[in-house]
């Protein structure tokens, strides 16, 4: 079943930038589409293969962290085409 899953990761310390920035370049490198906007980050795929890859991502990421709040939103359906039409 494919998955959209819409993430923010807020780091909290001093220099918060550096791992917002590695996370999401860590989405990019990955076989999964992902779209990023100022707010949050998506990613795109089939859910057997995207949440074993998201739940490495987000270890990884804790890992280097001390406090972070990750925020995830998961909808049942590819929306990586969804264009506004207002």
């Amino acid at each position: 079943m494919k998955i959209s899953v819409d993430l923010t990761l807020t780091p909290l310390k001093d220099n918060y930038e550096y791992y917002i920035i590695e996370f999401i370049r860590n989405l990019r490198a990955s076989e999964f589409t992902v779209l990023e906007n100022p707010l949050s980050t998506q990613i795109y795929g089939e859910y057997d293969r995207l949440m074993p890859f998201l739940t490495q991502e987000i270890k990884r990421s804790f890992s280097e962290l001390d406090i972070a709040v990750l925020q995830m939103k998961i909808v049942k359906t590819d929306r990586s085409d969804y264009e506004p039409n207002f």
